[in-house]
């Protein structure tokens, strides 16, 4: 068997399973060989192969074997990348190795498999102009926002749609860990112009998780002058961080600022119409796979009512769905889903509001609702509001911005005051650290 039979292959491949599974994960399968019956196919990650051996070799093999050809058995183990847009010379393919070794993205993050809800259309929308490798009026895009909110996704989707549409761009995806530890391999190697060329020399720059590097000062000043370097060169820079950059903290002042100095994009808990969105295409995409994975009325409208942490845990509840569905061979009832993901739903029961924490700091003050948000400033009024500010910063996983817009739409760096204000306060004055204590103990009582 040759590449060119493995290509005819995978055109059948394509009509039995439909275009968005074989493109996620058919189409990163490079051909290696077939010796005894075995057909070796070589996939971009190992999460990617083993899926396509647990769902796709039956498919797989039944097609490569309709031309005649004697296979009886599939092994895909990573070691491959997703093809090439276009043939990549050999001197277009030099300079280029580098950065593409240290890209390492996964085929199922693009903007086809996003889902778009007020929540994350703004961040959809920098992240789409972005991409298309035109003119930008900001840079850099900065995303910021809580664990499993679709950060890394439109990260990688950028660096995807850049790699194909412009093939002739060098595009760079790392993770702020993974910027730390080759900047410290290049000191040990004594490599740092090497570094400093792998990194300055890239068209697109996009760097997760970089409240990583808060307080490693070596590291932060070679990515500050990384970053201007790019920036200068009118190269596009793609941050994304767990909180936007004011919030960062041990984060060197300059750093901040040069972040801040582009566009920076909230993504938002997703509400219920963005959950549904994305288990109802989870769903279906498991459903075009297997015809026998069905769930009963009512069961996704549940789950999206009910699992409110993030977009990461409702596609794990659908997974595991998945997997009992396999295994009991039958329509996954309201009982059945309730019982399967039972941990998930009792973590994502009734948590902490502002709200309730404005109350319970009112009645310990003796104080009313609308001072919490009203424009007093009378220390009766604003240390309680303060402790609140706190309070809610650290029992709720609300942003500053957000805890600001609940009190009166103040400004984030109103909130950010108010949290450092009443940890000093906790720390010189024995009446404020007991009614910090009195107001957690009340409030982390609710929960249980």
């Amino acid at each position: 068997m040759t590449n060119d039979a493995w290509d005819s292959a995978k055109g059948a491949i394509r009509k039995d399973i439909g275009a968005h599974n074989y493109t996620t994960w058919i189409e990163p399968l490079a051909f290696r060989s077939l010796e005894d019956g075995t057909l070796n196919l070589a996939s971009p990650t190992d999460f990617i192969g083993k899926w396509v051996m647990q769902n796709f070799q039956d498919v797989i093999l039944r097609h490569v074997g309709s031309n005649g050809t004697s296979v009886a058995r599939l092994v895909c183990a990573a070691g491959g990348r997703p093809p090439a847009s276009r043939p990549v010379t050999p001197d277009e393919a030099a300079p280029r190795t580098r950065a593409d070794r240290e890209t390492k993205l996964d085929r199922r993050f693009t903007f086809e498999s996003f889902i778009v809800g007020k929540s994350n259309e703004m961040a959809h929308a920098a992240a789409r102009r972005v991409a298309t490798g035109g003119p930008v009026s900001f840079n850099p895009l900065f995303l910021h926002g809580r664990v499993g909110l679709g950060k890394t996704h439109l990260m990688q989707a950028i660096a995807w749609e850049m790699q194909e549409a412009h093939p002739e761009k060098r595009v760079m995806y790392l993770s702020a860990e993974k910027f730390m530890y080759r900047f410290v391999q290049a000191l040990r190697e004594k490599a740092t112009m090497d570094f400093k060329q792998l990194f300055r020399t890239v068209d697109v720059l996009l760097v997760d998780d970089v409240q990583f590097i808060a307080g490693k000062e070596s590291t932060q000043e070679e990515f500050f002058h990384t970053f201007n370097a790019l920036v200068d060169q009118g190269k596009q820079v793609v941050i994304s961080a767990d909180r936007s950059p004011a919030e960062i903290s041990d984060l060197e002042e300059r750093i901040t600022s040069r972040l801040q100095s582009g566009l920076v994009v909230d993504l938002h808990p997703a509400d219920y119409e963005l959950r549904l969105g994305v288990l109802q295409h989870r769903v279906d995409g498991y459903a075009a796979q297997h015809p026998e994975f069905r769930l009963a009325d009512g069961v996704v409208e549940f789950l999206a009512s009910r699992i409110n942490t993030s977009i990461r845990v409702l596609e794990g509840a659908v997974m595991r769905l998945f997997a009992y569905a396999d295994l009991v061979k039958q329509e996954v009832t309201m009982e059945q889903a309730q019982d399967v993901l039972s941990d998930l739903l009792r973590a994502s029961e009734r948590k902490l509001t502002i709200d309730d924490i404005m109350k319970a700091t009112c009645e310990h003050y003796a104080l009313r609702m609308s001072d919490m948000t009203s424009a007093r400033r009378s220390r009766t009024v604003a240390r309680p509001r303060q402790m609140a500010m706190w309070l809610a910063k650290k029992l709720t996983p609300r942003s500053y911005p957000e805890i600001g817009r609940k009190f009166g739409n103040r400004d984030h760096t109103t909130v950010l005051y108010a949290v450092r204000k009443i940890e000093e306060l906790i720390a010189a004055e024995p009446q404020i650290a007991e009614d910090a204590q009195l107001l957690l103990r009340r409030l982390e009582g609710q929960l249980r």
